[in-house]
């Protein structure tokens, strides 16, 4: 039985540096991920407490060896001046014209919606998670910079740490490696920027961030057809795109629009997901088509792309998403996860993931 991420934080919680809180109180334990019997983090103090840190950091380790299921321990020391400020997110200097490959990323798949609400996100966190259990190197970038949702979704927490000042390492959960930009600011404050912001901090996000060798990124994008959508397409060489929607005709009405600037900007459409297709009742059975049904299938058929997923309105996609752990993580024997696998296999197979 592998070690939990309670019983780490158990044991950092028993060291402290010379006259403060413990290292978990005092927010020094940066990018904590535990997957299986790994553990990875990073413990980020002020230069004049390095020393000390260092001396820490090797007792923290030995800890954390000793606990049953564990196989190894990855902890780092970094030391920034206590007036550090987060990666600095704005453009520099000029960017090269015309899409751009991301250097170490095969693919980049977009996950849009034409309006929000329609379960995107969870589209989106649910289709990473399955590819990587598919064997792909994934990596999940949350564009939706007003309403980033994938720390919750994938159960990560923290500021990812910068050891230079303008790197900035991923975190990783669930098999994902990810990037938001809701690890940079507080889950209730918002995000009040304008475009030129918005399209600084994308290009940062993708290129500035250590994402490693990567078969696919994911990226989730906002609703709509704006700054962030444009500068993606425009700035790199997006693979495709999958359309997320719900069947009815409102929410169909602005799909065609995100699917028009996609095409505008040459960046294919890989295929339409229809979300929260059917409700099954969970105590009667009953089977209930609440926003409609077939309105995605016939769009899809339409434009000649293909219906990658009807993906049903179930609770335990919905407890699972705001449980830290996407179903396809936390039940991969539900019939709903079976689905998401099924996309992705379709994804691999038609060499867009």
């Amino acid at each position: 039985m592998y070690v939990t991420r309670e019983a780490v934080l158990d044991v950092l919680r028993g060291f402290s540096l010379p006259g403060g809180q413990d290292i978990v109180a005092a927010g020094i334990v940066r990018a904590l991920t535990v997957e299986g019997g790994a553990i990875r983090f990073v413990l980020e103090v002020a230069p004049q407490q390095a020393d000390a840190a260092e001396a820490l950091r090797q007792k923290a380790d030995a800890a954390l060896r000793a606990l049953d299921g564990v196989e190894s321990v990855s902890a780092v020391l970094t030391a920034h001046s206590a007036s550090a400020a987060p990666p600095d997110l704005k453009p520099k200097g000029a960017a090269p014209s015309g899409p751009q490959k991301v250097p170490g990323i095969e693919r980049i798949l977009a996950i849009a919606s034409g309006k929000g609400g329609v379960g995107k996100s969870t589209v989106a966190a649910n289709l990473a998670v399955a590819l990587a259990a598919e064997g792909r190197r994934v990596g999940l970038l949350d564009a939706d910079v007003y309403g980033p949702s994938q720390p919750r979704m994938l159960g990560v927490s923290g500021r990812p740490a910068s050891p230079d000042g303008k790197t900035i390492l991923p975190m990783r959960n669930h098999g994902v490696t990810m990037m938001s930009l809701g690890l940079m600011t507080q889950e209730d404050e918002a995000v009040v920027w304008r475009g030129p912001m918005l399209m600084g901090a994308l290009q940062q996000m993708l290129t500035q961030v250590q994402w490693g060798a990567l078969d696919v990124l994911i990226v989730d994008l906002p609703p709509g057809t704006g700054d962030v959508q444009m500068t993606l397409a425009q700035k790199s060489e997006v693979t495709g795109a999958v359309i997320v929607s719900t069947p009815q005709d409102i929410a169909l009405l602005d799909a065609r629009k995100g699917i028009d600037m996609f095409r505008k900007l040459n960046v294919p459409i890989v295929g339409m997901i229809e979300n929260m297709s059917t409700h099954i009742c969970s105590q009667c059975g009953h089977e209930e088509h609440v926003f409609g049904h077939g309105g995605v299938a016939a769009e899809a058929d339409k434009l000649g792309v293909p219906l990658l997923a009807e993906i049903p309105l179930a609770m335990d996609i919905r407890l699972a998403a705001d449980g830290g752990a996407p179903i396809v993580a936390s039940n991969p024997s539900a019939p709903q996860s079976a689905v998401f696998r099924q996309v992705a296999r379709a994804l691999i197979d038609g060499g867009n993931a």
